[in-house]
């Protein structure tokens, strides 16, 4: 099994945000006001172009199968990045692909000047929530910043 993990290309938006709304099915998440709505999910390239942010894709022997990222939300506290867009196709869970997207995502951070880490996510996603537990998250009473994702309701931070 030969692992490639990268920053996004153009090319791979539409199987990304195919890879990302298939977790809230796997999972039975609930969509509402979640990344499974928004319509940047379809443009996440486009997105990563933003300044201080990076998104960094999974590939196992040549095909596509998660990804992880830093993105600047708006009204986080000064030198705060969010950990966004973290799923795994289901397919490749399991592989320790979610530790090496989160940890090149946190080496990007740092490597960026962020000084701190937040995640917002949902109980449904329980794997995902141990392993930022794992990497020293710690849980917060309410949300940060203007992701437009109210939908979730677990919030994590972690100083760098």
């Amino acid at each position: 099994m030969e692992t490639t993990i990268r920053k996004i290309n153009k090319s791979d938006n539409q199987l990304l945000a195919k890879i990302i709304r298939s977790c809230f099915h796997d999972f039975e998440v609930p969509t509402p006001a979640t990344v499974y709505e928004d319509p940047a999910t379809d443009h996440l390239y486009e997105l990563f172009t933003e300044e201080n942010s990076a998104l960094f894709v999974a590939e196992v022997d040549g095909k596509l199968c998660g990804c992880c990222g830093i993105f600047p939300t708006e009204g986080l506290p000064e030198k705060c990045g969010e950990l966004v867009k973290f799923y795994i196709g289901k397919d490749f869970r399991g592989k320790g692909l979610g530790k090496k997207l989160m940890e090149e995502s946190i080496a990007f951070a740092k490597k960026s000047g962020y000084q701190s880490i937040y995640i917002e996510s949902l109980p449904e996603f329980s794997t995902a929530v141990s392993i930022y537990e794992k990497q020293g998250f710690s849980y917060l009473e309410k949300p940060l910043g203007n992701s437009g994702h109210s939908g979730c309701n677990l919030w994590m931070i972690k100083h760098l």
